[in-house]
């Protein structure tokens, strides 16, 4: 079975995310969906085996397979956990609700290596973009910014926050270039300063509940071989 008709047929969740989703949407911004679907158990038996994710069939979508999907949410993979926390969701199927519930099992404290991780990635990209060209690409640097914000957050309640909420307008005013480098790398480091103090405290437990997660995962899988899980 083909990528795209895994998706149209076998898709459990589907979520809008990106700008969107984080309340950081302008009049030219995309619609970027994310979904999550369950290949046949079958398929699995097969020498090629399925897809591990796929763009399409949407412009702006791209989807995994619900194993990749669980082991990316596992390591604490910013853009995952934010799918299972978009409050912008376009499809759910009974899978769907269920992946929704388990998502507290994902969380743990390895968010705050991955989400500065991502962010000083992003950081180190901006900083060879400035001297190449005299600019950073300010989205970037939003996202940079943002990413600290949602992992400070999420170390320091416990919950994923997907919509920047009062950091909205200062964000905005990044993207459009208003923050001068000095400012944006300042406010970048009180930022992280906090992500590092919100850990010491976070009510977040060391490693995530794998074996809960892979008990679900199990049980998806025997229930794939006698029914059609994707649909409305």
């Amino acid at each position: 079975m083909n990528g795209v008709r895994l998706v149209e047929e076998h898709t459990i969740l589907r979520v809008i995310a990106g700008s969107r989703a984080f309340g950081l949407a302008t009049d030219d911004s995309d619609t970027d969906r994310r979904g999550v679907y369950v290949a046949p158990t079958r398929d699995f038996w097969r020498l090629e085996k399925p897809p591990q994710h796929v763009e399409g069939p949407l412009p702006e979508q791209f989807s995994w397979e619900v194993e990749r999907f669980c082991e990316l949410a596992l390591a604490a993979n910013p853009n995952i956990l934010e799918v299972l926390h978009s409050p912008l969701i376009e499809q759910s199927t009974p899978l769907g609700h269920e992946l929704r519930a388990l998502a507290p099992a994902f969380l743990s404290r390895e968010a705050h290596r991955t989400f500065g991780r991502y962010a000083d990635a992003q950081l180190a990209k901006a900083r060879s973009r400035l001297e190449r060209e005299g600019a950073p690409r300010w989205k970037h640097v939003l996202h940079l910014l943002r990413l600290l914000i949602s992992g400070e957050a999420l170390l320091r309640t416990g919950t994923v926050h997907v919509d920047v909420g009062e950091h909205r307008t200062r964000l905005l005013a990044v993207r459009r270039g208003e923050l001068t480098w000095p400012e944006v790398v300042a406010w970048r480091d009180d930022l992280t300063t906090r992500l590092d103090a919100a850990l010491a405290a976070s009510p977040l437990p060391e490693q995530p509940d794998r074996a809960a997660v892979e008990r679900w995962l199990i049980s998806v899988r025997e229930r794939s071989l006698g029914a059609r899980l994707g649909g409305d």
